[in-house]
């Protein structure tokens, strides 16, 4: 793979190099045009990239009159693609393969334990019955399901079901004996091992005691995020990538960050790289356990090409509000004796973003609690200080209950916060019964536009499944899936600038901007076809819009059934 320029602004390589003369010419539906609400006639290709968008004569002289294909559709519209700048498309595709414990289809334990159970019945002997997406504050008993809960299911294999949030869930009694969890078993840093009234272990696994379930050769990556690398043969995880890029494609995404890369999706990535099976444009965030091996190798950013690149290390503060792992010092509004908790001290933690900095690797940290986020925004300053570099665009992933002063501290810092709307959509309810009023403030948008900081949006696949349109939706309404709505009107965002968040802004994140997110000359031809212009609809509405066809570099890498 070539290694790619460290500049964060500088062109990257043509695509379709077996064919760099190839036209294509898009005509019968307006274009969106960079920079404007103004649509274009037609978009004219070349080599995989935009060289006009214009009228359909001027596209079409832009080509030298040769056109090899030309796309002529019946309306609709034609869109960047979509940039979804924080998912886990390795670990969706797995998720996707495993029981599906949403809320939508399991509204109480006897339900999710029905299900596992009837999947367990279509597996081999010893296979291991997985699910994933209960959120246990919609189950109808208000708590997570327990060891004994999961026994029901099964006693002679493992049975592991993930909560929605990705940083844990609860195995069965089988799964704990197996992984050596007893009463004398204490909690690693940065994660927390659940227990009954009397110390024995209860089946729930948080965060960085995820690394108990990986086995003896698994990856482990301790006090530095959740661990839900569990590796299978190499066919199966080529499927799970094959079945993710299919439903991030049919969403109409083209580019995407992988927030957290270990060995596992590195070598995922690679395979289909090398095998042609990588439709995606990936950019990955390494895991912060790997800060050591990257320094090692010389990995610096944008090392890679055009379809994958390695851009920066994942990093995390505090833990989940979903699981009540965030860190409030203060306690919890619903039980002030619960605090959630840090992954690393403040000055270990400012230390390792230190070296990244130094090493010019932008950071990407998860943080969800003010004091989480006041702690990585001291880091930031403290780096810049030890050594100023210009144009980093460290980033805050979730980044979801900042104070305004802290917001106004990322504008100064340049500091990109990359929020998930579609998680106050789906779990804003538990937050405010978690944390209280404080809970209104959930992804504040509105409030980081008007202080002038970058909004970029993304999905967080598989605690969301990868749907643009629906994260500009919730942005804009600030309505949850039970009907509340968070906030006041200074923390919502418009249409307009939501779909910006999911683009332009998004590939900015990336230090992409100059080759995705946007159409126009110069620009990879990675484009959706909607249904309809999401600019004519009411917020509510856009949910309804369909995606018809979805190109990458020119080519068409996903077409609707009957298209």
């Amino acid at each position: 793979m070539p290694e790619h320029s460290d500049s964060p602004g500088s062109p990257e390589s043509p695509e379709s190099p077996e064919s760099p003369d190839r036209t294509l010419l898009v005509t019968g539906a307006p274009v969106v045009a960079a920079g404007t609400p103004v649509r274009a006639e037609a978009l004219a290709v070349r080599g995989g990239r935009v060289v006009h968008v214009g009228t359909a004569t001027d596209a079409r002289a832009a080509l030298g009159g040769r056109v090899d294909e030309e796309l002529h559709l019946d309306g609709g519209l034609v869109h960047p693609g979509f940039v979804d700048a924080h998912c886990h498309p390795v670990m969706y595709g797995q998720a996707l393969a495993w029981v599906d414990l949403r809320p939508e289809r399991v509204p109480d334990l006897d339900t999710l334990v029905a299900v596992l159970r009837e999947a367990a019945r279509d597996l081999p002997a010893g296979v291991p019955v997985r699910g994933f997406g209960y959120e246990h504050r919609r189950l109808a008993e208000g708590r997570h399901p327990d060891c004994h809960d999961l026994d029901r299911v099964a006693v002679d294999r493992e049975v592991y079901v993930m909560n929605a949030s990705g940083h844990g869930g609860v195995v069965n009694s089988h799964t704990l004996r197996a992984c050596g969890i007893t009463a004398g078993t204490p909690s690693p840093e940065g994660g927390s091992i659940g227990r009954f009234d009397n110390g024995e272990p209860d089946g729930q696994l948080w965060d960085a005691a995820c690394d108990l379930l990986t086995g003896p050769a698994g990856v482990k990556i301790g006090n530095h995020g959740p661990n839900f690398h569990l590796s299978e043969p190499d066919a199966i995880m080529a499927d799970h990538l094959l079945r993710a890029q299919e439903v991030f494609l049919a969403a109409g995404v083209t580019t995407v960050g992988d927030a957290q890369v270990s060995r596992r999706e590195m070598e995922t990535y690679l395979r289909a790289h090398a095998d042609g099976t990588l439709r995606m444009r990936v950019s990955a965030y390494l895991t912060s356990a790997l800060l050591d091996t990257a320094l090692d190798l010389g990995v610096v950013r944008g090392f890679g090409d055009d379809r994958f690149r390695v851009q920066g290390v994942k990093f995390y503060a505090d833990g989940t509000l979903g699981g009540w792992t965030a860190y409030f010092p203060e306690g919890y509004a619903a039980d002030c004796c619960h605090h959630g908790q840090l992954y690393h001290s403040a000055e270990e933690y400012a230390d390792i973003v230190r070296r990244a900095h130094a090493a010019g690797l932008q950071t990407a940290t998860h943080a969800q609690s003010p004091f989480a986020i006041g702690m990585v925004l001291d880091a930031i300053e403290k780096a810049q200080a030890d050594r100023a570099r210009d144009d980093m665009r460290h980033r805050i992933e979730h980044c979801g209950l900042p104070t305004d002063e802290q917001i106004a501290r990322m504008a100064d810092l340049g500091v990109v916060p990359v929020m998930q709307p579609q998680h106050h959509l789906r779990t804003g309810d538990g937050t405010l019964t978690a944390v209280g009023d404080l809970g209104h403030r959930y992804n504040p948008a509105g409030r980081c536009a008007d202080l002038a900081v970058p909004v970029v949006f993304s999905s967080d696949a598989p605690v969301a499944p990868p749907a643009p349109l629906e994260a500009v939706a919730a942005a804009a309404t600030r309505r949850t899936v039970l009907g509340t709505v968070l906030g006041d009107e200074s923390l919502r965002l418009s249409v307009g600038a939501g779909l910006h968040a999911h683009t332009g802004a998004a590939a900015a994140a990336l230090h992409r901007e100059h080759a995705v997110g946007a159409l126009a000359p110069g620009m990879l031809a990675d484009f959706t076809v909607l249904d309809a212009d999401p600019l004519t609809v009411s917020a509510d509405a856009l949910t309804g819009i369909r995606v018809r066809e979805t190109w990458i570099g020119g080519s068409r890498a996903w077409a609707a059934p009957g298209r």
